[in-house]
Formats: structure tokens, sequence, C-alpha cells
């Protein structure tokens, strides 16, 4: 099994074969942006920064949080802020000596984040005291779960670990094997009930007894295939979603899907790749593809509604999810709305110049956006009115004549690595 700290050998690894497979190939430019007649008004509330604004842009788990009407951010040098949701005023702030890379998350009177050195901190959600800190040996790259009896944190190492709200001992751990190569990134834990749910990079989700850590189940959504490591990579980086008794999940050069609560039973799948992540509203799974696109999904059969490809290639955010629209982020700090009926753009702004790889949050009419170098925007949307409608995304090709003949089956290869836009790509550990 691989340990995520000795990351410098799989690092070479993973650019001598990006740089094999580039010799052949063209890089894919990210698409230009052209103007468009907005049907959203799009206004800007407040900005804030978590850190230096200078800091090193790198690829973390870090995002927001909200509880009420305060949002919580965490930086890398190890700020962690609690800010007026209405108008961004600090009310507490905290500095801990430490590399933070996993986080904000809140619950149960307690705001958690973690390092890429294997600490998990809890602080008190409150006013930010320290009230206890852990070493768990593995970096944390994504938002832990918190309930009021568990917080779960899953670690580059491949594990799952259950820790007590109290004092943070470790009350379980749960493992999966860790590829040779797999994405920088790990899917956030769910709590739902008495069940954890996690993605992993063998391209597994699974369930865990939250009372004892035992499995419950496991289900494979993207098996890995092909002839090369770059081509087998499967992660699960995204976090999964659960709507009553169905469980949504994607993986990277695989499949979306949905899977039985109770048993892990896949449902449907449907080809995909992502590893920024999807929304669900009440009928309609909405994702972020790993080539830029958004697509629209229908959640109880996994039928494509549309797919808006005008973004390609510029890195997208997964998505938020408003009233009547979703909004990604991409590589550049523009933020994009888009129409969920007809997934036609409504509006852009920007945050910034700098990448936004977290998803954005939405409350109510307000969506708050952080971007990689810990730069806060909070935007109010609301409808233009008079605005022309937005221009369709494309729709799913029909079906073809029930007496038509079946094309031949195209012959079985191995897909192609994916192409490294020069903005943004996934990171290998």
């Amino acid at each position: 099994m691989k340990h995520y700290f000795r990351v410098p050998a799989i690092v070479l690894l993973a650019a001598g074969l990006v740089a094999a497979c580039s010799k052949d190939k063209a890089v894919d430019a990210p698409a230009k942006l052209t103007a468009l007649n907005p049907s959203l008004r799009v206004e800007h509330l407040w900005d804030a920064t978590v850190d230096d604004k200078k800091a090193v842009a790198l690829r973390l788990g870090l995002e927001l949080a909200v509880d009420g009407d305060v949002v919580y951010a965490a930086g890398h040098k190890g700020e962690v802020l609690a800010l007026q949701l209405k108008n961004g005023r600090t009310v507490w702030r905290t500095r801990l000596k430490a590399p933070l890379s996993g986080g904000a998350a809140v619950g149960g009177g307690l705001v958690v984040v973690g390092t890429s050195d294997g600490r998990v901190f809890a602080l008190n959600q409150a006013d930010g005291k320290p009230r206890w800190d852990v070493r768990i040996n593995g970096e944390v790259l994504a938002p832990a779960a918190i309930s009021a009896r568990l917080v779960v944190v899953r670690t580059g190492d491949g594990k799952l670990r259950g820790l007590s709200p109290a004092d943070g001992h470790e009350l379980w751990n749960q493992e999966q094997q860790v590829p040779r190569l797999s994405l920088r990134g790990t899917s956030r834990p769910l709590i739902v009930g008495d069940t954890v749910l996690c993605g992993f990079d063998n391209g597994k989700v699974v369930a865990v007894n939250g009372n004892d850590g035992s499995l419950v189940w496991e289900a494979t959504v993207t098996p890995p295939h092909g002839r090369t490591e770059l081509e087998r990579l499967a992660d699960i980086d995204a976090a999964v979603l659960v709507q009553g008794q169905n469980v949504y999940a994607v993986g990277f050069q695989g499949r979306v899907a949905m899977l039985a609560l109770d048993t892990g039973q896949v449902w449907w799948s449907h080809e995909l790749s992502s590893y920024r992540g999807m929304s669900l509203d009440e009928d309609t799974l909405y994702v972020s593809t790993a080539e830029g696109e958004v697509v629209a999904l229908r959640a109880r059969t996994g039928a494509e509604i549309w797919r808006q490809s005008v973004l390609l290639h510029r890195g997208l955010s997964a998505p938020g999810n408003l009233a009547d629209s979703i909004v990604v982020g991409d590589y550049q700090g523009y933020v994009h709305f888009i129409d969920k009926a007809s997934g036609g753009l409504q509006a852009r702004t920007r945050a910034g110049k700098v990448r936004i790889s977290a998803t954005p949050i939405v409350v109510g009419n307000i969506v708050l956006i952080e971007n990689d170098r810990g730069g806060i925007n909070a935007f109010r949307v609301s409808p233009l009115p008079g605005a022309p409608k937005p221009v369709p995304a494309s729709l799913p090709a029909p079906p073809a004549p029930a007496a038509a003949a079946a094309p031949a089956p195209a012959p079985e290869t191995a897909p192609a690595p994916p192409a490294t836009p020069p903005a943004e790509s996934p990171d290998t550990k």
C-alpha cells in the first residue's frame, strides 16, 4: 500500500507519465469567454481574506462553512475566521501554528480543521478558542463531517477515522487500499443517521457503521480500467450526496451513479468524469465534469437533460445550488450562473483573478465564493426584470426510431489519458 508521505517519488512518476503522453497530444486550451446578455443581477456585498493574499496557491481542501448567520473559513497559514454573513465583519479570529489543508467544518459547537502534517484541531464555535488537537498521521484534504457523537475525518492514506467530539481520541478507523497513483484530493465524509459514507481513491463508495466503524457495504462506482496507471485513475474525490434513500457519487474517468443507501446496490450509472463534484435539487443532479462541462441528469433515472459546453477546460468548481440557478467558479476567478431549466448562461461576475476550486456556498440568495488564496467574496443574486431568456444549452440527441438497425458495437479500447489544460488539471499524489 502507498503511504501518502512518500509523495516526491509519486509526483515524479506522474510528471513523467504526463510528459510522455503530452508529446503526442495537443493540450486543450480553455474556452474563451464571450459576451452575454445577463438575466440575473449579481450585486457584490463584501469581501474578506483569510491569511495572506500573496500566499502560494496550493491544491487544498479548504472551504467555507455556514451555520446560521456566521461564515467560517480557514487558511493554509493557520488562520481560522468567523465572519458575519450579512456584512463580512469579523466575529472572531484564531491563529494556529499549523499548515491547514482541510476545513472548515462546523457542528455540535465545534469548528474542525485538519493539517497537511496529520493533525486535527477543534475550536469552540462561539469564540474560536481551542478545545483539542490530535495527531492522526495522515494529510487531511477535505472538511470533516460532524454529528453530536462523532467527528469523521478522511485522510490521504486511505483511512476514514471516527473521533470523539469531546477530546478527539480515536473511536475507530476504516481503511481502503490506495492505488500507487491517485489524484491529489479526498472525498468529504458524510454522516446520515448512524451511517458514515465516503468515496475513496480506488473508485469505491463505502458505508460504515458510525457506532463502531464496522463496514456496512462497499460499492464500486468507477472501476479502474486501462493499460497505464494514468488511465487507471478512478478516484472518487467529489463529495457523496444523499437524498432520501438514494446515494449519488461520481468518479474521475468513470461514472456518476445512484446507489441504495441501505445496501449499496447501484440503481443506475452514467458515463461521466468528475473530480470536483455535483449538486442536487428535488429531481435533478448537476455535475461539473473534468473537461469543464456542466451536465444536468434526472436524479431518478440518470437520463441526461442538458449539457453546457461553453466553459470547456476552464477548471470548474463543483456547482452551488440556487433556487433556479446553479453557480460555478473557474480557474481565472470568474463566477458563472447557469439556468437550471435550460442550461443557458444567465450571468457572470468575477471574484478576483485567482482559481476557484472550492464549491460556492449558497444561503438564500447570497452566494459565497472562496478562491485558492483565501479571498472571500459575497454576492446577492436577484432576477433582472425584462431580461431576455438565456440561450439554452445543448440537449441530448433523440433516441433512434424503433425500426432502425442498431449500429455494431465499437471495439473496446482503453481511454486516452486526460488532457492537461495550461490553467487547471487534477494534481496527482
